[in-house]
């Protein structure tokens, strides 16, 4: 059984998680005052893509419908399975005037939340910048009964010098905010673009559109074909494009970058591995201190 993941706000956020009856909390933080709950190696050689238009009869976000998930927690999408003990290390660098050394390390938890009447699964992700830790985030993603992966809200921590200097939290059904799709059940080259999520109290607009199909790269965990490239853009930023690549089975493997986006993050992922039931005990207690 899952441990469900409650979220109350007493003043700053308490994270609890139950399990068997045992209750703990942690990680308090300052997100927005609406906050309010009821329950790198190979840089990429393809041209730089031009910003699809947005028909006008397309909305800014994706129709919802919470009757449409028997079994969320449940994300087996061949693209993006997620699956509780499963953890991902991803390195490589970005460069904003100067390289620096990255690192992303996700873990699929046991943890569930209940975001606008559907029971998310929550991913926690660490993110390391030249060693130190930059940012921590918990996002809520589930699965429709057609198998496309929706994300429903993040909830990350932005770091400085070791300081807690940000919290732009986003959960959809709150202060105008939706969920989005993270990836379609069968995504295909003429799937219009997407939005991944519209929360724009804190200007989270992302949107995403199927770029390539077909393809191959090598990554220190492994060599892949039959491989997806997704462009996720920014509107309000016209021309920046991050690429991210899928493999089935497995899921995001690399993520690279196109024209302006300023970050140029790159990206590859160096390992993967199923923790055992110790090590995620282990997670569920740093995941909440």
């Amino acid at each position: 059984m899952r441990a469900r993941l409650p979220i109350s706000l007493i003043g700053a956020m308490a994270l609890v998680v139950s399990a068997c009856g045992v209750e703990s909390t942690a990680l308090t933080t300052m997100p927005p005052a609406d906050f309010e709950l009821a329950a790198a190696s190979a840089p990429t050689t393809a041209a730089v893509p031009q910003l699809p238009a947005i028909p006008e009869r397309q909305s800014l976000f994706e129709t919802w419908d919470p009757t449409a998930f028997s079994n969320p927690t449940v994300i087996d999408n061949e693209w993006m399975p997620l699956t509780p003990g499963t953890k991902l290390v991803y390195e490589g660098v970005t460069n904003e005037g100067e390289e620096v050394r990255h690192q992303i390390i996700t873990i699929v938890t046991p943890f569930t939340k209940v975001i606008d009447g559907v029971e998310t699964l929550v991913l926690w992700d660490r993110d390391y910048s030249d060693g130190s830790l930059a940012e921590t985030e918990l996002a809520f993603f589930v699965q429709d009964d057609n198998g496309a992966v929706w994300r429903m809200g993040e909830h990350p921590e932005e770091y400085e010098d070791g300081v807690l200097v940000d919290a732009p939290t986003w959960l959809a059904g709150i202060a105008g905010s939706y969920a989005g799709i993270a990836m379609h059940a069968n995504p295909t080259l003429d799937t219009p673009s997407y939005s991944q999520g519209f929360a724009p109290s804190v200007e989270f607009i992302d949107r995403a559109l199927v770029a390539e199909l077909g393809q191959e790269t090598c990554v220190p965990h492994d060599c892949y074909e039959d491989v997806l490239v997704v462009e996720e853009f920014n509107v309000e930023e016209p021309g920046a494009f991050q690429l991210k690549y899928f493999a089935k089975g497995v899921g995001n493997v690399r993520v690279d970058w196109a024209g302006s986006d300023t970050t140029r993050e790159e990206l590859e992922l160096v390992s993967v591995e199923r923790l055992s039931a110790a090590e995620m005990a282990e997670v569920q207690q740093a995941a909440l201190e």
